[in-house]
């Protein structure tokens, strides 16, 4: 299954994480009062409890560890659960907007749960918390939950692979482990890491690229479950999840 969880990667990524920058997520910042990374830390990471920053930088893990401790300290008149909350509700009312007119969303997110229900909390605290929320009705809304915390599985385990092979998180963030919006030195720039920044050799590229094939590699029993029929039409709907979000 280490194929299949190479294909669903960056749909995941992408399905998982887009309601972070959305106008809902906006809406969201600008009805608590928050901005910067504050209502972004506040709403994804408010799954943790009321937390040192500390913690919520280990678990998300490619964040300067100032950077996190500033947002989060930042939004501390939002409880955890309130942010948790109404962080969800963008979740799904992006959903709602962005498959409007996808007809497999319920299919989508039975697969989806198969590999949510599979997965380890071992080492992914933010796969653990959100997999502890409670699920919507709407099948679209459900969709875009799973693909959320399917997700934030991966990138628990990320963090495990990219330190396993060698990396730190900012040297993973400039070879490109994490760019689904910016590429390289803007990348961490946009995470927030100070300049200047290290040479990217040749060695951490190859690091890079190890890293992630062992977090394919750990992602691999979570899809366990799904017989070959099933992982191919996840990776199908997943797909066309992702045309019908970005177009």
């Amino acid at each position: 299954m280490q194929e299949i969880a190479a294909a669903v990667a960056e749909p995941i990524g992408r399905l998982g994480g887009a309601f972070m920058i959305s106008r809902e997520a906006k809406t969201f910042a600008e009805e608590v009062g928050l901005a910067g990374w504050a209502p972004y830390f506040r709403g994804r990471c408010g799954v943790l409890g009321d937390v040192d920053a500390d913690v919520v930088a280990a678990a998300a893990g490619f964040f300067p560890a100032e950077t996190v401790r500033e947002a989060w300290e930042a939004g501390a008149g939002l409880s955890p659960a309130t942010a948790t909350a109404r962080y969800t509700v963008v979740v799904h009312d992006f959903a709602r907007r962005k498959l409007a007119g996808f007809e497999e969303s319920a299919r989508l997110a039975e697969l989806l749960q198969i590999v949510v229900d599979s997965g380890d909390t071992i080492a992914a605290p933010l796969f653990a918390g959100w997999r502890a929320v409670p699920l919507p009705e709407d099948d679209r809304a459900r969709a875009i939950q799973l693909a959320h915390v399917v997700r934030e599985l991966r990138g628990g385990l990320h963090i495990v692979a990219v330190l396993a092979k060698g990396l730190n998180p900012l040297e993973a963030i400039l070879s490109g482990t994490l760019a689904p919006y910016h590429h390289g030195e803007p990348n961490a720039e946009y995470f927030g890491w100070p300049r200047p920044y290290p040479e990217l050799t040749e060695e951490v590229r190859s690091r890079r690229e190890d890293a992630e094939r062992l977090t394919d590699e750990l992602m691999a029993p979570a899809f366990a479950s799904l017989g070959k029929s099933e992982a191919d039409e996840l990776v199908a709907l997943l797909e066309k999840a992702e045309r019908a979000v970005f177009g």
